[in-house]
């Protein structure tokens, strides 16, 4: 598995953070009463901010929100941007959970407007990649995927050893 600094950590958490917030309002305007892709959101950034692990809270969190995900399965949109709030959060635990906050943010994109979604997949990522530092960007090119296949879109995460 790649190791990453502390610093470089912390700028994924960041970063993943701010991938799922721009998905969740599409999880809130679904399930308005629910607040726990937004909790999980806050603890990453809490945890980025103190630096001030707790593993049961970041769990807790990151369960959380996959647990709003697994409620929300009636609109893919929505399931979508919860579990990218839970993949940033868990990016405190193992850095690499922010390619997954990415992944499920690109993927509630093309959920939310399917007839769009090559456009807004792309200008998402493209997006993605350039709030990265240049030294973390190559490796989120080469995981996080979109591309066209026939009438298919697939958004996906490019898995190799030691990832």
């Amino acid at each position: 598995m790649k190791k990453y600094n502390k610093q470089d950590q912390q700028w994924l958490a960041t970063w993943a953070a701010d991938c799922a917030e721009r998905v969740l309002r599409l999880f809130e305007q679904a399930y308005p009463q629910d607040d726990r892709p937004r909790q999980a959101i806050a603890a990453c950034r809490t945890w980025v901010r103190t630096g001030l692990f707790q593993m049961a809270a970041i769990r807790s969190a990151s369960l959380a929100a996959h647990a709003a995900a697994r409620a929300a399965t009636a609109n893919q949109a929505a399931c979508f941007a919860a579990r990218a709030a839970g993949q940033a959060v868990a990016t405190a635990h193992v850095p690499q959970h922010a390619f997954g906050s990415a992944y499920y943010a690109l993927k509630a994109l093309a959920a939310a407007d399917p007839a769009h979604a090559e456009l807004n997949t792309t200008q998402e990522r493209d997006w993605q990649a350039q709030q990265l530092p240049a030294t973390l960007r190559p490796e989120f090119l080469k995981r996080v995927l979109v591309q066209k296949r026939g009438n298919r879109l697939l958004v996906k995460v490019q898995k190799e050893n030691g990832f």
